[in-house]
């Protein structure tokens, strides 16, 4: 018995899941019965990846940027062709390459992060709505972050980023309903390579901010993923849900 309802049928395309919460993503997915392809830039980590995730049988890993087009639609023709549909999408990329006060920040750096965090995502979405979800339906999930809820010191444009997602996963709700649904999760820290620089050395001191007393694992964000995608949350669109151990109840990021 699966633990949410209509993901067995299923085809998913989750970016960034090489690693840490896109992997974890996956993974839940595959343990739900959907076949999934993974996207990230480097093939050796992909094809680990799919081996984790039960090999040619439930997986394909495509390689490639995601902000580039070219990527894109070679991802969306090989997974009609290795697997039949895309039902399901979900936006991981992400990147955080700068820290420090805006006012320093390179705009060419500010415009990477917003291409790679935003833009990108709202290309897969349009990539996959015109090859298969416009006629047939779906449904996304686009990952954000607790600092796009509010101002995030240091990692301002990252946040700018994220608030973008969850602003674009609000209209493309309306946009694409009743056919589409578009949820988005927003997580505080996750225990991940991505997240390594805000706890490593410090977890118990980090945890201890949340009233959980824990940091995420990609698992926590996995399940919820695979409950905004699934028939159980079929009247559910528009909402980007926080997965924070109750951080943010605390006024922290």
């Amino acid at each position: 018995m699966r633990d949410v309802r209509g993901l067995d049928t299923k085809v998913a395309v989750v970016t960034g899941a090489s690693r840490g919460i896109g992997l974890g993503i996956a993974e839940r997915l595959v343990a739900e019965g959907a076949k999934v392809v993974v996207t990230a830039r480097k093939a050796e980590a992909l094809a680990e990846a799919v081996e984790q995730l039960g090999g040619p049988e439930h997986a394909l890993g495509i390689a490639g940027n995601a902000g580039d087009a070219a990527h894109r639609d070679e991802v969306v023709a090989r997974t009609l062709e290795t697997f039949g549909s895309i039902d399901l999408l979900v936006n991981n990329t992400g990147i955080n390459p700068a820290y420090g006060p805006l006012v320093d920040l390179d705009l060419d750096v500010a415009r990477k992060i917003l291409d790679t965090n935003s833009v990108a995502a709202l290309g897969w979405v349009q990539a996959v709505h015109a090859a298969w979800m416009k006629e047939h339906g779906g449904a996304v999930v686009n990952v954000s972050s607790v600092a796009g809820l509010k101002p995030a010191p240091g990692i301002a444009m990252y946040g700018a980023s994220k608030a973008t997602l969850i602003s674009l996963t609000e209209s493309l709700a309306l946009e694409l309903g009743p056919r589409v649904r578009v949820n988005g999760v927003a997580p505080a820290v996750v225990k991940t390579r991505f997240a390594s620089a805000l706890y490593e050395g410090r977890e118990e001191e980090v945890a201890s901010a949340y009233p959980l007393k824990r940091l995420g694992e990609p698992e926590d964000i996995g399940s919820v993923v695979a409950f905004l995608l699934s028939d159980d949350a079929g009247w559910l669109t528009g909402q980007t849900l926080t997965v924070d151990g109750g951080l943010t109840l605390t006024g922290g990021v």
